[in-house]
């Protein structure tokens, strides 16, 4: 059911809006401001020839009694169309030799109008949770530029691994967010995407570094392979794990810390599947029934880290020290993963 609506505005419209304070340029699943003078010289020549340019998508929200138009995708044109009426940059030779050089107060009178008058398409959300929002702010990024390494993957890939990884990503993204694993700057460089393909490796794979994530794009391409049962194990694992820490006690911890929390996921993950890779690590038997017990091993290695750390007099026992010494180097190598895996598998199991 279309939950959304097709306008056009005048470029003016966008200047009254942010200088008004009602136009919103940098939510939080928005890309940083990265355009190069030459690519925004590029875009304010189409402008001024009068050809189109793609379509901005917008949320809007009531602030006090006013309308505030949030930019989901578009902001770096936005930004490019209103720093060149403020006089940031101007047109380049490259593009323009007719008005190379100048910025918009030096343009003829007759094209500063045409400049004010021309109409941005926008397709206008309603009433969007932010999920949502994050779901459809990817899906307009499968299809234009590329800068991250995942969100290069999430533009060549259609397939099987990235629609999992994609869809898994915003299932649990809300608890990403508020047990401080990723932070909404991350997301919206799809961190939860990552963060997911990295997990998903896991279960279908082995324990092992995050290099090479690419190539399970390419190998479940068209194949699904066993992905239906990793998903299976995924949702499983992260139902224990909200249940042994809610998000906000997560947050608490230094189990919130991305290296530690694939620890976390690997070591439940173990105990409930026995996870390649961990052949030699010990199995801890988490049930429903001793979550609590399960609790107190995990907060005892938390509070450890943090004396050992804090403390440079400390004396740190050998094993916590290789622990601690694979959770603040060489987070994301093979070795320090089941080293961290092992140390934390071992605790468990003999308490449980």
């Amino acid at each position: 059911m279309k939950n959304f609506d097709t306008r056009t505005y005048n470029i003016s419209d966008f200047i009254e809006w942010n200088e008004n304070g009602l136009l919103e340029l940098s939510p939080e699943f928005q890309r940083r401001y990265v355009w190069t003078e030459k690519a925004k010289s590029y875009l304010i020549d189409t402008i001024v020839r009068g050809k189109p340019i793609p379509k901005l998508l917008l949320s809007q929200k009531l602030q006090g009694k006013k309308n505030v138009r949030v930019v989901v995708d578009g902001q770096q044109r936005l930004r490019t169309i209103l720093g060149f009426y403020n006089g940031d940059f101007k047109i380049s030779r490259v593009h323009n030799k007719e008005f190379a050089g100048k910025n918009f107060d030096d343009l003829p009178e007759d094209i500063q109008d045409e400049f004010l008058q021309y109409e941005l398409g926008v397709d206008l959300l309603f009433n969007m949770p932010y999920e949502e929002i994050l779901d459809i702010f990817a899906r307009i990024n499968s299809y234009t530029v590329k800068l991250k390494t995942q969100e290069i993957y999430n533009a060549r890939y259609v397939g099987y691994f990235k629609q999992s990884i994609f869809t898994y990503g915003l299932k649990y993204v809300r608890y990403y967010i508020d047990a401080g694993v990723l932070t909404k700057a991350s997301v919206s460089r799809m961190g939860e995407a990552e963060m997911t393909a990295d997990l998903f490796v896991s279960l279908i794979d082995t324990v092992k570094t995050n290099k090479g994530i690419e190539s399970y794009y390419k190998k479940y391409e068209e194949d699904e392979g066993d992905l239906e049962n990793a998903r299976r194990k995924f949702d499983k694992i992260m139902t224990y794990i909200g249940s042994i820490y809610p998000a906000e006690e997560l947050k608490g911890t230094n189990w919130r810390r991305p290296q530690l929390f694939y620890t976390l996921f690997t070591a439940v993950g173990h105990s409930l599947y026995g996870l390649n890779g961990l052949e030699e690590t010990p199995r801890p038997k988490i049930t429903e029934k001793n979550i609590g017990k399960v609790r107190i091993v995990l907060d005892e290695i938390s509070l450890k880290y943090d004396e050992f750390t804090e403390d440079k007099d400390a004396e740190i026992p050998a094993d916590y020290k290789e622990f601690i010494n694979y959770t603040r180097r060489a987070t994301t190598d093979t070795g320090a993963r089941l080293v961290r895996a092992n140390f934390t598998c071992t605790r468990l199991n003999a308490a449980l």
